[in-house]
């Protein structure tokens, strides 16, 4: 059993050591020592802070056995069962496939808890996801409760759609990043969650936070639905890798995509459904040159499916076009990249747009600055409907376009009905 001392507060303490494997454990009178550290070449430095007497301690069970609470250790709870016959060969699988639907664990999340010496099979700790999986193997898991997130939480405003004890639907501003990156390390819609959500988050793959199960870019705006437990994170995540949540965008596009255009015809990727609805269809994956643009491939890559309709043509001659696009598919920047492919790239779009002048005269100078000045892409999620992985009923949001693109809508002659 594993035993907590009280919290050490004391003095600095060095301790080196050649560690060729990154990682230091000392032997002290009151049992081992360890926490984090910072390694410089062979040698490791680091300041203990917690006293702990362990039977065993694997290289990143150690960091998530202890909460660093005084005198206790974090309660867990066990979740056992039996591999079925005719199981997959390797272990992280067959326990993908057995585990019982109700403990919410996705094969992400056990892949975790294997490497941690969370899993034991007939007893004995097993940590090689890739180890040989038989029929009859008892299984047992030990999940401990969430944690707090390291991730500050924040008090910004939201716009909150629709809000229950499993999830949160949110209607995202342009400008806000979903979650904390390098570059965005505070402002985040998952500080924001954070603090409003505070202790109504249940946990999500072990940590107290929001469950981003998909993304809209920083600069897109509309509709988001974020997990608040663990059960939601593990039937939401199920629903977009199955593409079955119903998903659609308004853009407003150069030029108007029309069935009875050669040159989009011509178009590698793109046809023509019933109702002139286009259809672009490639691989997507990251630019060879550009790490922070994707490209359209047809050999290797993800595949990449889009649809779009066009709304309202607008100016005379017709340079521009409201569209409706729905996804089929869901990938990093996929409206913006398809469209772009099939030459008819969003306004705004720093990425994959440019600057585009329009047909002298097709519409008003002011409307021209307009559509030449728009600082985003023009995109807008504007439904999201899906099955709630909690009841089981079918749930459908709207949210209406915000004020920028209603107002650049209006500038070219467009009014919303």
């Amino acid at each position: 059993s594993c035993v907590t001392t009280a919290y050490q507060s004391g003095p600095w303490v060095k301790v080196t050591a050649f560690s060729p494997s990154g990682r230091v454990i000392e032997a002290g009178k009151s049992g081992l020592l360890f926490e984090k550290r910072m390694t410089s070449s062979p040698i490791t430095t680091r300041r203990p802070k917690i006293i702990v007497a362990v039977s065993t301690v694997t290289s990143r069970r150690r960091n998530l056995m202890f909460g660093g609470s005084e005198g206790s250790v974090m309660s867990h709870r066990q979740i056992t069962f039996t591999i079925a016959d005719s199981p997959p060969p390797r272990l992280d699988k067959a326990l993908a496939r057995d585990v019982p639907e109700d403990a919410n664990l996705s094969r992400t999340r056990l892949g975790r808890l294997l490497e941690q010496g969370a899993v034991r099979v007939d007893g004995a700790v097993v940590t090689d996801p890739r180890s040989r999986a038989e029929a009859g193997q008892q299984i047992t898991v030990d999940v401990e409760e969430a944690e707090d997130s390291h991730i500050l939480a924040e008090e910004i405003p939201l716009e909150v759609v629709f809000e229950d004890a499993d999830l949160i639907v949110i209607n995202k501003p342009a400008g806000m990043v979903v979650h904390p990156a390098p570059g965005s390390p505070s402002g985040t819609l998952v500080n924001a969650l954070l603090a409003h959500c505070g202790d109504d988050l249940s946990g999500v793959g072990g940590m107290k936070r929001p469950g981003i199960v998909h993304r809209i870019d920083k600069d897109t705006s509309g509709l988001l639905v974020v997990a608040k437990s663990d059960a939601a994170h593990h039937g939401l995540a199920k629903q977009f890798e199955k593409h079955t949540v119903e998903r659609y965008y308004q853009a407003l596009v150069y030029g108007v995509p029309d069935a009875n255009d050669p040159r989009l015809r011509g178009v590698k990727g793109a046809s023509f459904e019933p109702g002139n609805i286009l259809k672009l269809t490639t691989q997507l994956a990251r630019h060879r040159t550009d790490r922070q643009r994707q490209a359209v491939f047809f050999q290797g890559g993800r595949h990449a499916v889009t649809r779009a309709r066009t709304v309202a043509r607008l100016g005379n001659p017709e340079v521009l076009a409201l569209m409706e696009c729905w996804l089929e598919t869901g990938r990093t920047h996929q409206i913006r990249v398809h469209m772009a492919h099939a030459g008819h790239a969003l306004v705004g779009d720093p990425t994959y747009g440019g600057k585009r002048k329009l047909a002298k005269g097709a519409v008003s100078d002011a409307a021209a600055e307009a559509v030449r000045s728009f600082p985003r892409q023009a995109l807008h999620a504007a439904v999201l409907g899906f099955d709630h992985p909690v009841t089981g009923d079918y749930v459908r949001f709207e949210a209406p376009l915000p004020g920028d693109m209603t107002d650049l809508l209006g500038a070219v002659g467009y009014d919303l009905p």
